[in-house]
């Protein structure tokens, strides 16, 4: 007797043991290009992790870092038909959909990740949200994932706008990039971020302009020797999905999602600003040559871009929230 409880009581835990877990109500898979090693990624694992406790469940978030899904471009089109994706993405790429966020990305508009964080969590960043979601069916999560400032990784070095003549330099292809590294001297060259490592190596480009954290992350320490210190990008992020998979999610999923975004995008960016100097002591050790220049030089130089993208009201309206 006790022999066959045990024989039918082991059965049962086998059978149990087989059952799949129940598949999550909603699945969202979110794009980077960034590595895993990343801080700003730690902030992606940590929205996952507290999306799938929070939601019992019911939302299961994937991460694809190093572009899995393809360029940010195509994951937001895929976005706008409907797909459950999102992508870590800059405002300059979302400029073409919403003008208004290309000046997230102009140059010298902000120092560090506090005074960007009053803009991107303003009333008016989110008419902004707003109007890109009603006009271009893309839904922003929450726009405070910082990258850190966008420096030059060369190999030549750079002291002024005159050095950077000849220079062709890997840029993201929206105009506030394009317009605001060829105010620099450079020779902008659009292209994907993935392939900036080859290009360099094949002397497809001389040059490139990242973060610290994404730079060391994809190795730029071994294909160019000088990083130049110009800071003239504050590299604010957003996280982006499809405004009708977001619109299908039960009231209180999306109130999660966007309450649980804004908590991980201050883990990514406080992650990512404790983590510079000690990247930049890396990349010395590497064989860099780190240097700390003048940038009043380029700040004159790329004065205009505003004016030229239409950013002027604009600006002085972002201005007025820094002194809040």
């Amino acid at each position: 007797m006790k022999l066959a409880l045990a024989q039918t009581l082991a059965a049962a835990v086998i059978a149990f043991a087989a059952v799949p877990a129940l598949a999550a109500d909603y699945t969202l898979s979110i794009n980077t290009a960034l590595t895993t090693s990343d801080p700003l990624y730690k902030g992606l694992e940590s929205l996952r992790d507290e999306v799938a406790k929070q939601s019992n469940g019911a939302l299961e978030i994937k991460l694809f870092p190093n572009s899995q899904l393809g360029p940010d471009e195509d994951v937001l089109e895929q976005a706008r038909a409907g797909a459950p994706v999102a992508v870590v993405v800059d405002g300059g790429r979302l400029a073409v959909f919403q003008n208004e966020f290309g000046i997230l990305g102009a140059p010298y508009l902000a120092t560090g990740y506090d005074g960007i964080r009053k803009v991107v969590t303003s009333p008016l960043f989110e008419e902004w949200a707003k109007k890109l979601h009603d006009g271009s069916q893309l839904q922003v999560l929450s726009f405070n994932w910082w990258q850190g400032e966008r420096q030059l990784w060369t190999n030549k070095e750079i002291k002024t706008p005159d050095d950077l003549k000849g220079v062709r330099m890997r840029t993201p292809g929206a105009p506030v990039w394009t317009k605001s590294i060829g105010a620099m001297g450079a020779t902008p060259t659009p292209m994907p971020y993935a392939d900036v490592y080859s290009a360099l190596q094949q002397n497809v480009i001389d040059a490139v302009e990242a973060q610290l954290p994404a730079g060391q992350g994809s190795k730029l320490f071994e294909v160019t020797k000088y990083l130049t210190k110009t800071h003239h990008i504050n590299l604010i992020t957003g996280l982006v999905t499809s405004g009708p998979w977001f619109d299908s999610l039960p009231a209180d999923l999306q109130t999660l999602l966007r309450d649980e975004a804004l908590k991980a995008g201050d883990v990514a960016s406080y992650g990512t600003r404790d983590s510079l100097d000690r990247i930049e002591a890396e990349l010395k050790k590497e064989g860099m040559t780190v240097e700390d220049i003048d940038t009043a030089p380029f700040e004159k130089a790329t004065a205009g871009v505003y004016g030229e993208l239409g950013y002027g009201d604009l600006h002085e309206q972002v201005k007025q929230l820094f002194a809040q």
